[in-house]
């Protein structure tokens, strides 16, 4: 009985095994060509903004998610290139690195990427440290969608001391941000890192290590 047992479990293994191998081919149709090219970028990146626990998945999927890994991409509001940074906030960001207007890149594949990280990182070290890492980074995607002054503004909207992150979330438009605005801000980090980062899995962690 025990061995008909075993058999049965290797069977349902190797049908698992079969059904995996067929599935990988079809996730790996939904990364771009473009972001294999710029994987590589995309890593030394990480690494040299963020640090060796960096969530390259995550990131990966907001690049995804941002520009389609298109180095030329501009959006109808003006935001430009890879990180799809508003003329504003690129300014702002040059001037934080001590960057001067020539060195200020947004349609630069490797100023964009080291960028999108940078700034990643930046916010996600202004998210309350007693959160989780998956709700650090759900907050720094949240403000680098719509703005770290918006989610502030409802976290305190919510009258709590130390809010959760699902507490703010249902804050949204109790403050600065206008509510009609919400479906896309609550919608980012949610298609980011549960339905984009699974894409990226083979390239890193999709959370801070």
């Amino acid at each position: 009985m025990r061995r008909r047992r075993s058999l049965i479990d290797l069977f349902w293994l190797a049908c698992l095994l079969v059904l995996l191998a067929a599935l990988l081919p079809v996730c790996q149709a939904q990364v771009p060509e473009s972001a294999v090219r710029h994987r590589a970028d995309l890593v030394r990146a990480a690494h040299s903004q963020w640090g060796l626990g960096a969530p390259i998945a995550a990131l990966a999927a907001q690049v995804h998610q941002e520009s389609g890994w298109r180095e030329g991409a501009v959006s109808r509001v003006g935001a430009a290139g890879m990180a799809q940074f508003m003329p504003q906030t690129a300014t702002w960001w040059c001037g934080l690195q001590g960057q001067t207007a020539d060195q200020c890149q947004p349609t630069n594949p490797t100023w964009a990427l080291r960028a999108l990280v940078g700034y990643d990182y930046w916010l996600y070290q202004r998210t309350p440290a007693h959160y989780a890492p998956a709700d650090r980074l759900w907050v720094a995607l949240r403000a680098y969608n719509g703005g770290l002054g918006h989610w502030q503004a409802e976290a305190r909207a919510t009258g709590r001391t130390q809010p959760t992150r699902q507490q703010v979330d249902a804050a949204c438009g109790r403050a600065r941000r206008a509510a009609l605005h919400c479906p896309e801000n609550l919608g980012y980090p949610h298609r980011i890192l549960r339905v984009l980062a699974p894409r990226y899995a083979t390239w890193g962690a999709a959370l801070p290590g």
